[in-house]
């Protein structure tokens, strides 16, 4: 029985962990859906007139886009409205911006008709389909984004990769509108190469008539714009030249319109789900529309926040856009993603909620319905002129001059994803420049600077001083980036670098408060240094860790290895290293400048340190021996005499229990103190002085002479014996 209640309780918690773990995967998921809720709970009637003008006022904008655009992606008219009246409402009522529109736009209509010129052509049955399916595959990728909270990985595609492809985007859909404007019976091409030479070709067939209503409407937009910046000068355009062709009866002459539109909601579609061969070939171009739509959507929301001051929730936007997507796929539509146009607009116009999107989307649908017989008299090539000139403000040169004089690699990047977009396929360029945008990335990232610093003038902070010498013994050195595997290899790479130019620093300060993130990687890099200079005799100390790295330090039992009393309070770093760690001796006898403020009032004998005879014996090849050789030299039957040459009150806070005391200067003056023909062992603190002394000796011919590798710091570093008293014979 006991058995039983224990195998019926194991069996409980198990379902109980099951719900639970079902029940954290479902609380973004329902977070999300509540959306509508939250709005419709919180919405104020005070915001209803606002929400109105707004949604009129967009809607008045949206009605010529919307059939632009689905004219740029060789779609009929009415799919650009039903994408708009549809996508308009889930962005509103799903999304997390109050102002982003929701509907089609000009790149990723033009990155729709690349994708689907691969798998149909334009004006059958299956293009029409494929253009749905795709908006179903995208709103699928963003949906899965958005639940697996992966919203930051906009931040990767940089603004050089958006502001190229748009560039190259523009210019694309320049040229591909020619062949309306002139009415060429050509084919819609992506690449420019291929569109250009075709037009070229075909110019003796151009029609002047559409040719002269096409530029009249840019240079009516113009004028308006000049006139008034706030006129709805696309829709004011194409009313007049639909006037014009109705009254002179120029459809009747060979002017290409529009067409009646259905008057109609937008109609369900069945789409080919289980086709996975058609799916397939729909992948990648999907897969690069959902991250230029999903780019273009939050850089639009995020630039309009800035101004209102709403937090975006960029997964819950993910969520609003693929929603809106999946659901214009069934309803004869295709991809939507937020328009900076409309949007700029919405909030211009006063709108305050996210239901001013809805108006619109009513308003767009009213005007299907009363507008759809004018429609028939909208002639192709305004239209036309209206994409030219739309695709025309795309080119952003003021932004290209401002990356084009930033750094190398960002300018690369808009350089090569604007060549990109005009040679290759486009869903192949956006991935490229994505690609490209995340090398950079990742290579800035791999190479943070690892600067040495000194203090400023007035001593009251550290600032990179190339012109100025570094102290004697001790690195002070600043992280600027994070301490991950990418970056690791950089890192100790530039500290070696810097104690190959500076070899007697023994002693390395480190500046971290620009170290965010470490991981294991970044840990070992961190051991390898410390363990570089313990090896010569020498240690690492830090400052300004940021917590969530000491705390990885901590875990790791790192801080344990270097020790707590090497994590440094900023503003007493230099004072303890100079009072309790520094050699004052190579300071006083060897250092010529003064980096810190304690060096300033420290007295200088440099001619103590550089005796009247030049030294030519190499310091590189005075014979050293370690400390456990002396150990066990000093316990055998003939030990060698020790000569501590450091000052006496070094010698008198610890030394080698069989020690002599013969400081420096005073063996420099009177070498004869040292016998000629004894064994010697000079000893310092960390091996600097004994080296020179042992090589001024050496110079002087006495024999067997050697230094204690590391000094004392390395002998009290090994726990070996020590003494505290003075020996008689050093007294004096």
């Amino acid at each position: 029985m006991a058995s039983l209640r224990r195998m019926h309780k194991q069996r409980s918690g198990e379902r109980l962990s099951y719900i639970s773990w079902i029940r954290t995967g479902l609380a973004p998921i329902l977070g999300f859906l509540s959306k509508p809720y939250r709005t419709l709970r919180s919405y104020d009637a005070s915001a209803v007139k606002p929400d109105l003008i707004a949604g009129l006022t967009v809607a008045i904008i949206a009605l010529p886009q919307a059939m632009a655009y689905a004219l740029i992606a060789e779609l009929p008219p009415q799919t650009g409205l039903y994408a708009v009246i549809v996508g308009a409402v889930i962005g509103a009522l799903w999304g997390s911006s109050n102002h982003l529109q929701t509907g089609p736009t000009n790149t990723t209509s033009l990155i729709v008709l690349s994708a689907l010129l691969a798998v149909a052509q334009p004006g059958t049955p299956t293009y029409l389909v494929a253009a749905g399916l795709m908006a179903v595959i995208v709103g699928a990728i963003q949906l899965f984004m958005s639940v697996a909270q992966l919203g930051m990985m906009v931040n990767f595609i940089s603004d050089a990769v958006i502001v190229g492809f748009t560039a190259g985007a523009g210019i694309l859909i320049g040229v591909n509108q020619l062949r309306h404007l002139l009415r060429l019976t050509v084919p819609s091409l992506p690449s420019l190469w291929e569109t250009l030479p075709l037009i070229a070709g075909h110019l003796s067939d151009a029609h002047l008539p559409s040719l002269l209503m096409g530029i009249g409407t840019i240079a009516l937009m113009i004028a308006l714009r000049r006139l008034n910046r706030r006129l709805p000068t696309a829709l004011i355009a194409m009313v007049t030249a639909a006037t014009i062709v109705a009254l002179l009866g120029l459809d009747q002459q060979g002017m290409r319109v529009v067409g009646r539109l259905p008057r109609s909601l937008p109609p369900l579609t069945v789409l080919p789900l289980t086709d996975l061969t058609f799916v397939r070939r729909l992948a990648v171009g999907s897969l690069a529309v959902a991250a230029i739509a999903l780019v273009e959507s939050m850089s639009i929301a995020r630039s309009i926040s800035a101004h209102s001051g709403q937090h975006i929730d960029s997964n819950q936007e993910f969520f609003g856009q693929g929603l809106a997507n999946l659901v214009v796929g069934f309803f004869s539509g295709y991809v939507v993603a937020g328009s900076f146009t409309r949007s700029a607009v919405n909030y211009n116009t006063g709108a305050r909620t996210g239901l001013s999107n809805l108006f619109a989307s009513l308003f767009v649908l009213l005007a299907l319905f009363a507008l759809a017989p004018f429609a028939a008299y909208v002639p192709l090539p305004a239209l036309a002129g209206v994409i030219i000139l739309t695709a025309f403000s795309l080119i952003e040169r003021h932004e290209i001059v401002r990356i084009w004089r930033t750094n190398h690699g960002d300018r690369t990047t808009m350089i090569a994803t604007l060549v990109a977009t005009l040679v290759l396929h486009l869903e192949h360029a956006v991935l490229l420049g994505i690609g490209l945008s995340v090398a950079h990335y990742l290579l800035r990232t791999s190479q943070p600077r690892v600067r040495v610093v000194l203090p400023s003038d007035d001593f009251r902070y550290f600032t990179p001083r190339p012109d100025k010498p570094s102290c004697t013994q001790l690195g002070v050195v600043e992280i600027l980036g994070d301490l991950y595997f990418g970056a690791v290899s950089h890192i100790e790479t530039r500290i070696q670098e810097n104690l190959r130019n500076n070899p007697s620093q023994r002693y390395l300060l480190l500046r971290m408060y620009p170290v965010e993130n470490c991981d294991i990687s970044g840990i070992h890099a961190l051991e390898s240094i410390v363990r570089l200079y313990r090896e010569r005799g020498g240690d690492v100390f830090f400052v300004h860790v940021h917590r969530q790295v000491l705390q990885l330090m901590r875990a790791t039992r790192f801080y344990d290895l270097v020790g707590a009393d090497h994590f440094l309070a900023p503003d007493d770093a230099v004072t303890h290293l100079f009072h309790r760690v520094l050699d004052p001796a190579i300071c006083i006898y060897e250092c010529p400048v003064r980096v810190f403020s304690y060096c300033q009032n420290l007295p200088k004998r440099l001619d103590l340190a550089c005796p009247q005879h030049v030294v030519h014996y190499p310091l590189d090849e005075v014979p050293t021996i370690t400390v456990y050789a002396l150990w066990a030299a000093l316990h055998s039957t003939t030990p060698p005499q020790v000569i501590d040459v450091r000052e006496p009150r070094e010698f008198r806070r610890s030394h080698i229990p069989q020690a002599n005391s013969i400081p420096f200067r005073r063996l420099i003056q009177n070498p004869s103190r040292v016998p000629i023909d004894d064994s010697i062992v000079l000893v310092c603190r960390g091996g600097r002085r004994s080296l020179q002394a042992a090589a001024y000796l050496l110079d002087r011919r006495h024999q067997d002479i050697h230094v204690l590798e590391g000094g004392m710091r390395m002998w009290e570093h090994e726990a070996l014996l020590t003494a505290l008293e003075i020996p008689e014979e050093s007294a004096s």
